[in-house]
């Protein structure tokens, strides 16, 4: 079971630019996130938890950013206890026999069921500082740092390259307003 790609669920999620509250939108970010199945049960009651636990998960993502250890994974905590894991074994799409986190409930319980215990494994493998918000003003997202060296502060070549460009600006300007 992989494990990573349950904890980039909660990064979907939370970057979807999709307000959640129409069951197209949300359907969307379903399959965008390889979760079709789910998606074809998705009712309107979903819509709410799906938007609740994207504020819950951006609050982890925040506080984790901002070095707050404790404060991340105690918010992790609550969420799972609140979204139980319940596996099951699962055959679908030509695949063979596999484990799936939670298997018959609502989309949202099962979509929040997979992304917190995702981020919980990413968290307790390595490290609280390995959720991340991107530092390219203004963007906000957020993503998962899986690099070997811990160097990840983007959440994407084009925010580093912009976030890099206006570096690059701002040091030309301040050496041509020294001359």
């Amino acid at each position: 079971m992989d494990l990573a790609s349950y904890a980039e669920l909660a990064v979907l999620l939370v970057n979807s630019d999709d307000p959640l509250d129409s069951l197209e939108g949300a359907r969307r970010l379903l399959a965008a996130a390889g979760r079709g199945r789910l998606a074809e049960r998705l009712t309107r009651a979903d819509l709410r938890a799906l938007r609740e636990l994207r504020q819950e998960l951006a609050a982890v993502f925040a506080t984790a950013a901002r070095a707050h250890e404790r404060e991340a994974v105690e918010r992790l905590n609550l969420l799972l206890a609140a979204h139980p894991v319940r596996p099951q074994i699962s055959a679908h799409d030509g695949q063979p026999w596999h484990l799936h986190l939670t298997e018959g409930d609502r989309p949202a319980a099962e979509y929040a069921a997979a992304a917190v215990m995702g981020l919980a494994a990413l968290v307790t493998e390595l490290g609280v500082d390995r959720l991340g918000e991107c530092r390219a003003t203004p963007c906000g997202r957020v993503y998962l740092d899986t690099s070997s060296n811990r160097s990840r502060r983007y959440c994407s070549e084009r925010c580093a390259s912009r976030a890099n460009v206006a570096a690059y600006r701002a040091r030309r300007r301040e050496v041509g307003g020294r001359a």
